[in-house]
């Protein structure tokens, strides 16, 4: 697609209101692209100034219900590129009726939000399940695709907020362990750049934060970010999985459980230049995004 034909697409973004999907929603509204938010709710506004400014005439909001292929194909028809992100293994067939709705909607194009572990031959647990077979799946639709691989989000760090706040600790199981999280705003602006752009058609990015850390190392920033002490406390597994739980179901916590493991073995800790190739800027550090998001912490 020629960046004169780009600059007015129709693009389309499943999970509207999760985190990545309405980063990239902020970082297109003002972009010429005519956008399509779906989800089961959706935001009121995309704009850089948040809900309340306003709705604008070339944003449009789809409530969908991903049970149903139905209601998205009308959300989907002329789409030039679809932003595909789904959050629950345990119903992979939301993957399945978006894909289905994408092939019968003719979409140009479709980005996948999927993980680096889907590279990682020793990972087979849940989670790295499903994002396998999904991106089998989207490769194998007739659609141009390109897959974005994530690390683990720096966002994770905000369920420490009020244990910080209460009683200067956090918790993490094998803290010492290192992983390459990144910035979901440069996951989101790695999604910008690419979402309709036929050069990116076919290709697969494996995106980290510039370094690999540790929950302790994390813990240290925001102590110092803070201006005040922060413990860092090891969980034991079975402490762990009782957090976990109190978020996602039993199957979502064991993967999530064997993440850490291979976590455990470094199996996370490899960084990739990739995010400063596509954007043209270095990787937010994890000090820069925890500054920026300082107020949940106190």
């Amino acid at each position: 697609m020629t960046a004169a034909a780009r600059a007015t697409a129709h693009i389309v973004l499943t999970g509207a209101t999760g985190t990545v999907a309405s980063l990239v929603a902020r970082q297109l509204a003002a972009s010429g692209h005519r956008l399509t938010l779906t989800g089961r709710s959706v935001p009121r506004d995309p704009s850089p100034h948040g809900p309340g400014s306003g709705r604008r005439p070339d944003v449009r909001h789809v409530v969908c219900d991903y049970d149903r292929p139905a209601s998205l194909v009308e959300a989907f028809r002329g789409a030039d590129a679809v932003l595909v992100v789904t959050n629950d293994p345990t119903r992979p067939q939301h993957d399945r009726n978006i894909l289905r709705a994408a092939v019968d909607s003719s979409v140009g194009h479709i980005v996948k939000l999927s993980a680096a572990a889907v590279h990682d031959p020793a990972a087979d647990d849940l989670v790295t399940t499903w994002q396998r077979e999904n991106e089998d799946r989207i490769r194998n639709s007739g659609i141009p695709w390109t897959m974005l691989q994530p690390r683990s989000f720096m966002t994770h760090a905000l369920a420490w907020a009020p244990g910080i706040r209460a009683g200067a600790t956090t918790e993490a199981l094998h803290p010492h362990s290192r992983n390459a999280c990144i910035a979901p705003e440069d996951i989101a602006a790695v999604a910008s750049r690419v979402l309709g752009d036929a050069a990116h058609h076919g290709r697969s990015y494996r995106l980290t934060g510039p370094e690999a850390l540790s929950a302790h190392d994390q813990t240290r920033i925001l102590a110092d970010l803070l201006g005040r002490p922060l413990t860092c406390r090891a969980l034991s597994r079975d402490a762990a999985r009782r957090a976990y739980l109190r978020r996602y179901p039993p199957a979502t916590a064991d993967a999530l459980l064997a993440g850490a493991e291979r976590q455990a073995a470094g199996a996370k800790s490899a960084t990739t230049e990739t995010v400063e190739r596509l954007t043209g800027r270095p990787p937010t550090t994890f000090a820069q995004w925890a500054a920026a998001h300082l107020h949940h912490f106190t």
